[in-house]
């Protein structure tokens, strides 16, 4: 083994030892979830909607509602509140009722702590109630006017201690689970080192090839129109402006995660856009270059990377779009819009993964375009572009299932980086399962690759 080799392997152990460090040391903020409980009895039905803010400012993104819909009768109702959470508000309808509140807790586990607000109501601040009584184990309301409502303080301090020795003892599960599961993808690495590491060697080599290529075919994809390059604009602008008047003016989406619809639009789908032609042009790289395939001495495994950094060259416009109308706006672009970069290299690398083992396939069965493209037409539904997450914050599985797909995890990061100004690594967990996922499906990709690339030339 040379010395070269000896100095990379020596450096990546010390690399993998680094991490396996950091992410056993890696704790992060507490979190987790409390319950907030009541039973509530009305003389009229309306609806009952529960905020819960770490502060006295209330959004729609963070409250749930409960349809009271049998007047006269008990109702049970039960929220799940963040931890971060302070404060919770009831909002007692839009009528003026008498409300009957019952067996009202916050709990985590088998804890439970009553709301000091119930038990010494004239202490509480309220909006629109004009009368209070405590009847022991109960409290009785009167409302008025079209927006009564309860502040009650949450009763959280003697919780956070089981809810915290809970999240230390689940991050520590974690952590020794993701180092065992980084320490084993890094060890089978090693053991097909020859297979994995031949298609990132031969792009390193044609680097300049590769390049040159790129231009040339962004040049030629539209020779001969008379707008030319112009109508790799035109497409994604005009996909754009019919989602934006369907979502905003036919059905009066006003924002998204308390953002403007259309930044919220705009911010997810450019992504979206470079992924789709990187995919669609990778996957038919080698049916469009056959001519170059069938030639003995060209390094044909540079052919898909060539159609994605075309591809990226009208990303970096849509990029430029998105950041002038996020300004327009009043989201200026601040240090952590740098992260675009990133998140570009993240697009960049899942795509090409993905197309190593497309473009190698689609060769021997001509159906999986058709079958890509019915993906990509359902894919950009399924991830969170045109819609918010948190629409199923009742249903936390559907959650974690949607972000368990690799682009809410780039399409997330744009928004951080364009809106939010949050950096990647405040989502340490889910950047570490999205490379993951990547590192896979690229060397997945270059053992295909590899296999049917003799069988090439004879199929086309």
């Amino acid at each position: 083994m040379g010395k070269k080799k000896k100095l990379l392997i020596g450096i990546s152990v010390v690399v993998l030892c680094v991490l396996n460090v950091l992410i056993l040391m890696h704790r992060g903020n507490v979190g987790g979830n409390y319950q907030f409980h009541m039973n509530v009895t009305s003389d009229k039905a309306q609806n009952i909607q529960i905020y819960y803010s770490p502060t006295d400012a209330v959004t729609e993104k963070m409250s749930q509602a409960a349809a009271y819909e049998k007047a006269g009768e008990n109702q049970e109702i039960t929220v799940s509140i963040p931890s971060n959470c302070k404060v919770i508000r009831l909002d007692l309808g839009t009528e003026p009722a008498e409300f009957t509140i019952k067996d009202a807790y916050l709990a985590y586990g088998e804890q439970k702590e009553s709301f000091a607000e119930l038990s010494d109501p004239k202490g509480a601040r309220t909006n629109q109630i004009i009368q209070m009584e405590n009847g022991g184990d109960e409290l009785i309301l009167t409302t008025e006017g079209n927006d009564p409502y309860l502040w009650l303080n949450m009763p959280a301090e003697k919780l956070y201690g089981q809810l915290e020795s809970d999240f230390n003892r689940n991050t520590w599960i974690m952590n020794i689970l993701m180092m065992l599961f980084i320490d084993g993808g890094a060890a089978v690495a090693f053991m097909f080192r020859k297979k994995i590491f031949t298609l990132p060697v031969e792009l390193y080599q044609n680097k300049g090839l590769i390049f040159s290529l790129s231009k040339n075919d962004f040049k030629t994809k539209y020779a001969g129109s008379y707008l030319g390059i112009v109508w790799a604009f035109i497409q994604p602008v005009v996909t754009i402006v019919v989602y934006w008047f369907v979502f905003s003016v036919g059905l009066k989406a006003g924002s998204m995660s308390d953002y403007p619809f259309v930044l919220y639009l705009v911010s997810g789908i450019v992504p979206w856009f470079f992924f789709q032609d990187a995919l669609n042009g990778g996957t038919n790289a080698l049916l469009e270059y056959n001519y170059l395939v069938k030639k003995v001495v060209f390094k044909i495994s540079i052919l898909p990377i060539v159609k994605i950094i075309s591809a990226l060259f009208v990303h970096a416009f849509f990029v430029g779009f998105a950041l002038i109308l996020c300004a327009l706006y009043g989201y200026l672009p601040g240090f952590a819009t740098l992260q675009i970069f990133y998140y570009s290299m993240c697009t960049f690398m899942f795509a090409l993964g993905l197309v190593y083992a497309t473009s190698a396939i689609v060769i021997f069965f001509r159906d999986l375009t058709q079958i890509i493209s019915i993906v990509l037409q359902v894919g950009v539904w399924l991830t969170p572009i045109m819609w918010d997450l948190n629409m199923l914050k009742d249903y936390p599985w559907a959650i974690k299932l949607f972000k368990l797909n690799p682009m809410y995890y780039i399409v997330s990061g744009y928004r951080d980086s364009m809106l939010g100004h949050i950096w990647f690594w405040d989502h340490w967990g889910w950047t570490l399962y999205f490379w993951v996922v990547t590192v896979l499906l690229f060397a997945v990709g270059s053992i295909v690759f590899k296999r049917l690339k003799p069988h090439f030339a004879d199929v086309l």
